[in-house]
């Protein structure tokens, strides 16, 4: 049984302990010692990572029949003596969201009576999933209450409680637990049973930023960063904004409406180009009434340009339709179209004597080909 040195202290960086087991594994070795600073997966928190004996790489903590496994990129005899490091800024970020998270489930919980139904404490963000719904003022307002509590720099305590004790305590947890129960308390904050690591006082946490707000199953679900994770985040969000605000001649804090307005004419021109492309569709169209035969090479259209056109022309003929955009470089897009016509073999055909490819319904084709104009005209004689 391993001893737990992070139980008796979670600030302890360094250790020193034997060997008590070496197995091999997929991806070096199982390796467990008589006690460990390093804190194993659990708890929704990730284990901690860190070096034993300066140049052994520990990359992985699990727990397993009471034991704590550390996987290690290379073989430690039994009973050697190891000298322990954990990647403590690691660890103490981890111990800044998972206090963090504990107070915003608490505040919400007290506030609302909502339940943390679900939580996960990813690289990037920390996400925390309710039961109930929030709006983004009553997010503000809870982000506000709980960064003024952490300023106030109070203690956590960790409590055993026997279990009348526990039966007398009101505390938050997902399942009915017996035997030891690890309960830890952030005074008028939140009380929790938990097996994860906490920071001393809230002060640590530095503050909290709750960054979203979404409908997640019969709740919501939240994204939010504590500590330097938040600050971290700050700092790229405010680089970002006062970018786009230099950009677009606009002050930092209203550059949503500078956006907005950036939006609005981009939209106004959107409408006046598809208009302009409209008229131009209805004047190459206009000069095919009635034809035997139309074959029409017009360059700087688009895919659906060509195809608005020869839908348009096969309405106003009875004949086979063809319309082309391209050069000899890049090749060319195309469109063919009859009305209530079959044009299955000649699309088949074409494709393979123009190097292209493509299809669509019996009387209507979009595709592509890699030739020159030449050679489509060439091909096409035929239908003149």
């Amino acid at each position: 049984m391993t001893k737990r040195l992070y139980y008796a202290d979670s600030y302890l960086k360094e250790f020193d302990a034997i060997v008590t087991g070496c197995t091999p594994a997929k991806k070096g070795f199982y390796i467990t010692l008589d006690g460990t600073a390093f804190y194993p997966e659990g708890g929704g928190q990730p284990c901690d990572t860190g070096t034993l004996n300066g140049d052994i790489h520990i990359s992985d903590v699990q727990e397993k029949d009471e034991e704590v496994i550390h996987l290690s990129d290379k073989e430690i005899p039994v009973g050697t003596q190891v000298h322990g490091v954990i990647d403590w800024q690691r660890r103490f970020d981890l111990m800044q969201q998972h206090s963090g998270e504990h107070i915003v489930s608490g505040f919400i919980h007290a506030k609302y009576g909502y339940n943390n139904v679900g939580f996960h404490m990813g690289s990037d963000f920390i996400t925390v999933d309710l039961d109930g719904e929030l709006n983004s003022d009553q997010l503000n307002e809870i982000e506000h209450e709980v960064n003024k509590y952490i300023w106030q720099d109070i203690a956590s305590e960790e409590l055993h409680p026997s279990q009348q004790e526990l039966a007398d305590l009101d505390y938050r947890s997902k399942k009915e637990l017996t035997g030891d129960v690890r309960i830890i308390r952030f005074p008028g904050g939140d009380t929790c049973a938990c097996c994860g690591l906490h920071v001393k006082r809230t002060g640590e946490i530095g503050f909290v930023k709750l960054v979203s707000c979404q409908k997640f199953h019969e709740g919501v679900r939240i994204e939010m960063l504590c500590g330097k994770r938040a600050l971290d985040y700050l700092n790229i969000t405010n680089n970002e904004n006062y970018t786009v605000s230099t950009l677009l001649s606009a002050k930092v804090g209203e550059t949503s409406k500078a956006v907005e307005r950036l939006l609005n004419e981009n939209q106004s021109l959107k409408s006046k180009i598809i208009e302009m492309e409209n008229q131009v569709i209805n004047d190459i169209a206009s000069k095919y009434v009635d034809c035997d035969f139309v074959l029409i090479n017009k360059s700087g259209l688009s895919p659906d340009n060509v195809r608005k056109i020869t839908a348009q022309l096969i309405e106003q003929n009875k004949c086979i339709c063809a319309v082309f955009s391209g050069n000899d470089q890049e090749g060319y897009k195309y469109a063919i179209g009859q009305k209530d016509g079959d044009l299955k073999e000649l699309i088949k055909e074409m494709n393979t004597k123009l190097n292209g490819r493509g299809g669509g319904k019996p009387f209507f084709a979009q595709g592509s080909v890699n030739c020159s104009y030449s050679d489509i005209e060439e091909y096409f004689k035929a239908f003149n």
